[in-house]
């Protein structure tokens, strides 16, 4: 199996790439779109929402849990899940950096 040279990029540059990875699936869009619209912890309703299986959805957020976007309480028996607003103004964050490195300047390069 070859190698990905993660460490050959800086560290910001590897947390902006694991960021991007975790935002690129629709599932995990549309788990924190609902997450957001509803602004509370949600615990059965997002296979009914998403339509994907238990299963699936379970592991969708596991990596959306796992970059800390989402974090999760557990209530009886089972768990409800929010959005992680400190971590989520964190990646606004760091993807408006991103974005604001491209300057402006009225010529365009090709």
């Amino acid at each position: 199996m070859g190698l990905t040279k993660t460490e050959i990029f800086t560290k910001e540059q590897n947390h902006l790439a694991n960021i991007a990875k975790v935002l690129g699936h629709p599932a995990r869009i549309a788990i924190l779109q609902h997450l957001l619209a509803i602004d509370r912890c949600v615990c059965g309703d997002l296979v009914e929402v998403i339509g994907l299986a238990q299963p699936t959805i379970s592991q969708h957020l596991k990596e959306l849990k796992r970059i800390g976007l989402v974090q999760g309480n557990i209530e009886g028996t089972s768990v409800c899940y929010c959005i992680n607003k400190t971590v989520w103004q964190q990646v606004a964050q760091t993807l408006t950096a991103l974005f604001a490195q491209l300057e402006v300047s009225g010529k365009d390069c090709c």
